[in-house]
């Protein structure tokens, strides 16, 4: 099995272009700005810009600018007919088991990426989500909402902390991070690289989170769907039906049934990444 990325722990750090060229772009600034008259102005607008380009690249969840981010399977997954199934912010006792009996059912298999501290409360859950053939990664241990503003030291505690709570309880070490959100900034992926972590998004996502009318979900997950396609879902924090059930269960069985149609098969990331 061949790893998409190489996230070897110990190994050196490749500084993405971007960062490179931030770098550069800062010097030239600061170097205009100091010796050539009139240009302070414009030198602090460069460098406003160059700003403003790393954030918005940290605020788009799908972007590799900032590092490495595996949004689609690898080229060898299409031969397979393999998709992934992801599901963020669980466990959740209410939701999670109704999820895996789906998947069973279907014969489908998913990657759960899991807030720690809810695995730490919910140990036999995230025990039977491995047993039945599923993936737990790390969603880190809290799912703060300020995740995106931590620096270096703010990123390796919470990552390190869930990685360390997921491997305790599950018995295995994921190989794989999602940011809250998919919201990050320049300081995480060389924290990442450092644990021997891969930063995985999405190809497309049903927003299941506000979004409680399960034909929409549905139809944003399989417009286009496609064998390398990685899918977006919550078990926990997701929206509600008019019903009062979470919106995830009255997508899953159609997503499932359109998976069966299309003679995709739905896998857990570590087997999907396999080149």
């Amino acid at each position: 099995m061949t790893p998409l990325i190489d996230s070897t722990p110990g190994t050196a750090w490749p500084w993405p272009p971007i960062l490179r060229a931030s770098v550069g772009w800062h010097v030239a600034a600061v170097g205009a700005g100091v010796l050539v008259p009139g240009a302070l102005p414009w030198a602090v607008g460069a460098i406003v810009l160059n700003h403003a380009l790393i954030t918005g690249a940290g605020l788009t969840p799908r972007s590799s600018l900032l590092g490495p981010n595996v949004t689609r399977l690898p080229e060898a997954a299409a031969a397979r007919r393999e998709v992934a199934i992801t599901i963020d912010d669980g466990p959740e006792p209410d939701v999670t088991p109704q999820v895996l009996d789906l998947l069973d059912a279907h014969g489908q298999r998913a990657t759960f990426f899991c807030i720690a501290e809810r695995v730490r409360s919910q140990p036999a859950l995230a025990r039977e989500i491995v047993a039945r053939g599923h993936s737990i990664q790390n969603h880190t241990a809290q799912h703060r909402h300020n995740f995106s503003f931590l620096g270096p030291r703010g990123f390796a505690a919470e990552i390190a902390k869930a990685q360390e709570i997921l491997a305790d309880v599950t018995g295995q070490k994921p190989t794989c991070f999602r940011a809250p959100a998919g919201l990050r900034n320049p300081f995480l992926e060389p924290v990442l690289h450092r644990l021997g972590l891969r930063l995985v998004s999405w190809t497309r996502r049903g927003f299941d989170t506000r979004e409680g009318d399960a034909a929409k979900v549905l139809a944003r997950l399989t417009r286009g769907l496609q064998a390398r396609d990685i899918l977006l879902l919550h078990d926990g924090n997701a929206a509600h039906t008019s019903a009062g059930r979470p919106v995830l269960l009255d997508v899953l069985p159609p997503l499932l049934e359109r998976l069966r149609a299309e003679r995709l098969k739905s896998v857990t990331l570590t087997e999907g990444l396999r080149t």
